[in-house]
């Protein structure tokens, strides 16, 4: 596991283009995002938010990548 918490890990990929992109500039402008949340706690935030489907690939395609890092 890395050391950064993937929710501080995220925010830091508000640069990036695509979903990935997205969702971490969301996850910076969202005050209750879980920022030191595993990715699960991330997805359980984007269900009691009614998140759309996309940025629960969005999720799991920054896990692969911050698993990676």
């Amino acid at each position: 596991m890395p050391e950064t918490p993937f929710g501080q890990w995220l925010m830091t990929q508000k640069d990036r283009t695509g979903l990935v992109g997205q969702l971490a500039t969301g996850a910076q402008a969202d005050r209750r995002f879980p920022r030191t949340g595993d990715p699960e706690a991330v997805r359980k935030h984007l269900t009691a938010m009614q998140a759309d489907g996309d940025m629960f690939d969005a999720v799991d395609d920054a896990e692969l990548d911050w698993l990676c890092a």
